[in-house]
């Protein structure tokens, strides 16, 4: 009797293949009719993301922890809500901004805590503002138009070096891969043996077409999944 391809196993979602690991939800306080007073008590090591977390206590007696912004400190004095002083770590409307200020932790919608630009070293540009929305340049460039009503903090997301940081070791990789729930290391379709892969054996090349339906069953559902084009693009 056969085994399982290992993309079925995966598919199926046990145990096996759950990240172990939960991280911290980072958020704001769901106030926006007043403006906020608090300080910077602690900062936390996320287990699934390389930006630090800040702990702030507010002068209402709550904390939160929000995302911390590159050189913020303990003891630090954190404002949140309309009026807000515009300072690194504030947290304000869009709408109160000026053109060319740079945030992060954006909301798409009106609180949601946060959806936006919230990976270590990451910031939008505000490019410009009318009555109908800010628009916004994003790190990967494309442009996005928001409420004026949404909440940002000001300035970059903290630890924006850590990418550069070696791994050093395999192992290392594999846990932060892990906490992240990103399956590592990945071993190509075309490497395995033909009961471990729809491509796998054969000289090791697919031997059919690598395009594969959007509704595909879990084990045939590999490589170009619902591919709208193949092949090399023409140059002009």
């Amino acid at each position: 009797m056969g085994k399982r391809l290992y993309s079925q196993r995966r598919g199926r979602g046990t145990n096996t293949f759950k990240a172990k690991l939960k991280g911290i939800e980072s958020k704001y306080i769901l106030q926006t009719e007043e403006l906020l007073k608090g300080q910077i008590i602690d900062f936390i090591k996320d287990t699934g993301r390389n930006a630090i977390i800040q702990t702030v206590e507010f002068n209402n007696g709550k904390q939160e922890q929000i995302i911390a912004v590159e050189g913020a400190f303990i003891g630090q004095k954190i404002e949140q809500g309309p009026g807000a002083k515009i300072e690194l770590g504030n947290v304000i409307p869009i709408g109160e901004l000026p053109e060319g200020c740079p945030v992060f932790n954006i909301e798409r919608i009106l609180g949601d805590g946060g959806t936006i630009s919230k990976s270590s070293g990451t910031y939008s540009l505000i490019i410009s503002k009318d009555k109908k929305g800010v628009t916004l340049k994003l790190a990967s460039g494309k442009m996005l138009t928001l409420p004026l009503s949404v909440r940002a903090t000001i300035g970059n997301v903290s630890c924006g070096g850590k990418q550069e940081k070696p791994f050093i070791k395999a192992g290392t990789k594999y846990f932060a891969m892990k906490a992240k729930k990103i399956f590592w290391p990945s071993v190509r379709g075309v490497a395995m043996n033909a009961v471990d892969h729809p491509f796998g054996g054969a000289q090791h090349h697919p031997g059919k077409s690598k395009s594969t339906a959007r509704n595909a069953p879990v084990g045939r559902k590999v490589g170009a999944i619902a591919s709208r084009r193949t092949g090399r693009r023409k140059k002009n």
